[in-house]
């Protein structure tokens, strides 16, 4: 295994390396021990978002953050970002780590990637844990809702090769500096210094391109990995801010027929970054949920 060259420092007791799963070398971060649990991030992050749930779990999991396929450390292939994919890179770094099992949690992308792992693969799958991101059916019930249809259209934007790379990466990438800031006008969770790492882990070569790729091929190829959609019977958490400008609060409705045995925590004065505006209440969420005994 080689050594990983992480440029950010990483959050006490931790340490990083690279694991080759489903042909891809993945970067990721890692802490603890026990049973395992794999943290996944969304767009456009890396798994620096995971920094504050890292020390918190590794209390009582062996807690494994990726970048997945395309972001920061990880590799850039041209291919390889639908969701069928996406979800085979998970279970490959289950088997890769010698587990036969893990506890999955993700957050935005990393969330829909859990909720389709939780579907095609759940023999790999001990507990479910989602931050804002909608389970695929609610998804489709949803997307042509008035109020989801416009906090979607930059879905819709991102559709447009070198249109979409060229307004992300231009002035600096200050689109993704007013992004984050407008999520934390105050100050009060996200510094300059925070921002600035996500958009250093951005501007790694390939990455903008793989990072979009994700929503080029959901609209091309994400009903063939979701087909037949299969009930969760995993233990289930769900866990949402209900200020999220690009995922209404609706999306989390009606999950039981899809999990039932799914439990839903909604945070009134939180929005879509929940894990990092708000750790120490996603924490006892974790931790509790997580450290339930079977039965």
């Amino acid at each position: 295994m080689d050594a990983p060259h992480e440029a950010f420092p990483l959050p006490e007791g931790c340490d990083e390396g690279y694991v080759v799963a489903n042909g891809v070398r993945l970067h990721y971060v890692a802490a603890g021990s026990g049973p395992l649990a794999i943290l996944l991030h969304g767009f456009p992050e890396f798994w620096y978002s995971w920094r504050y749930q890292l020390p918190a779990l590794a209390a009582i999991r062996r807690v494994v953050v990726l970048d997945t396929r395309g972001y920061n450390l990880s590799d850039k292939p041209t291919g390889g970002y639908d969701l069928a994919t996406l979800t085979a890179d998970v279970r490959a770094v289950i088997e890769a780590l010698g587990e036969r099992q893990a506890d999955v949690v993700g957050h935005d992308w990393g969330g829909l990637i859990a909720w389709t792992f939780a579907m095609r693969e759940p023999d790999y799958l001990r507990r479910l844990v989602v931050l804002n991101a909608p389970h695929p059916a609610t998804l489709t019930r949803e997307w042509r809702h008035p109020g989801q249809f416009r906090r979607s259209a930059y879905v819709g934007f991102f559709q447009l090769r070198g249109v979409a790379e060229n307004s992300i990466t231009r002035d600096n990438y200050s689109q993704l500096w007013r992004t984050f800031r407008a999520a934390d006008r105050g100050r009060a969770w996200l510094t300059d210094e925070d921002i600035q790492r996500f958009v250093d882990a951005m501007a790694r070569p390939g990455a903008v391109t793989a990072s979009l790729s994700y929503y080029r091929q959901l609209l091309r190829h994400g009903a063939e990995a979701l087909s037949p959609a299969r009930v969760i019977t995993a233990p289930a958490l769900l866990l949402w801010g209900e200020l999220d400008p690009y995922l209404g609060p609706w999306m989390a409705d009606g999950l039981e027929p899809w999990a039932p045995n799914l439990r839903v925590r909604r945070f009134s004065t939180a929005g879509h970054w929940l894990n990092q505006q708000m750790p120490e209440a996603v924490n006892d969420e974790l931790l509790a949920f997580l450290g339930k005994t079977e039965g």
